[in-house]
């Protein structure tokens, strides 16, 4: 298990790749030709076209935040993934503004512990894999984008992690990674192959347990130094563009995924139509109530990994 200073480590080294502070950016804003995830925000810069933005600013707006009501009128839009939003200047001035609202600093903290952290924890677990590195790793890919399409490719060129052990399947995952973000499609991530540098230089110097000091990206981390108080490398999502965030709306959300999301919650072959409707919003609410999770009728990481581990 791992102690509160190594989580705080592990998620330094990913707010480094991210923002290039150690404990990340909050009012950074991020928009990059051709990035398919378009505007990104925050300590970990969570993507308008994942959905997770939009979750993100209803958590802040719902937490009253000092920002809470020039925003709100713009939480339609972010909803549609309107990538317009993009261009909208007001709109960019008023995330870096609340970037510096204690509350929206609060509210980041905990959606990025519940959205991303939560669920690369039970990853690992899945996985069978608990060095605090190997935690890091899974971590890195669950906030960059595409951890599940890269452990399959892993599996199948390494084998299961019970097959080759912990250590050398996450090596063979870092290489796998690498070679995938070095020859995307999207040439704006071939410039991120520096987080898969910066991790494989961890494994090769063994550094399994985040020791402190410890170097990454020139920069230094040890107990003085989870403060607001370093400087910004290329930021590009990696999100599988399938793995948008569900939810009843007009039009309504059609598509494979949501076939998978009613199956999960339970429904049979014949009522597993693709379509999110109010059925389908009614049983997600219902397994949100269950599951202890927050009751919005939106189906994003937190509910997914819950639903399908």
């Amino acid at each position: 298990m791992l102690s509160e200073l190594q989580k705080k480590t592990a998620q330094a080294i990913v707010n480094i790749f991210e923002t290039g502070r150690p404990i990340g950016d909050y009012g950074s804003v991020t928009v990059m030709q051709g990035d398919t995830g378009h505007l990104t925000y925050g300590r970990s810069q969570t993507t308008l076209s994942s959905g997770n933005l939009a979750l993100l600013l209803h958590a802040y707006c719902n937490a009253a935040g000092t920002f809470s009501e020039p925003l709100k009128p713009f939480l339609a839009a972010f909803d549609r993934r309107d990538i317009k939003l993009d261009v909208n200047e007001k709109v960019k001035s008023l995330l870096r503004l609340a970037g510096d609202d204690p509350v929206m600093r609060t509210v980041q903290d905990d959606f990025f512990d519940r959205i991303y952290w939560g669920p690369a924890l039970k990853s690992a677990d899945a996985l069978g894999v608990g060095e605090p590195l190997s935690i890091t790793v899974v971590y890195d890919s669950k906030i960059h984008g595409s951890f599940d399409r890269i452990r399959t490719m892993t599996d199948q060129q390494q084998g299961p992690v019970t097959q080759a052990g912990e250590k050398a399947w996450i090596r063979s995952y870092v290489f796998v990674r690498r070679g995938w973000l070095a020859n995307h499609s999207n040439a704006l991530l071939h410039k991120t192959v520096y987080r898969m540098d910066a991790l494989m230089d961890l494994i090769d110097n063994s550094k399994w347990v985040l020791p402190l000091p410890l170097t990454v990206r020139s920069i230094v981390l040890n107990e003085d130094t989870f403060r607001p108080d370093r400087e910004q490398p290329a930021v590009v999502s990696a999100e599988d563009e399938s793995n948008r965030v569900l939810f009843y709306a007009r039009p309504l959300m059609k598509g494979e995924d949501v076939k998978r999301l009613q199956k999960a919650l339970g429904f049979a072959d014949t009522e597993a139509d693709g379509i999110f409707g109010q059925k389908t919003d009614a049983a997600v609410r219902e397994f949100q109530k269950r599951n202890g999770l927050t009751v919005d009728g939106k189906v994003g990481p937190a509910t997914w990994s819950a639903l399908v581990g």
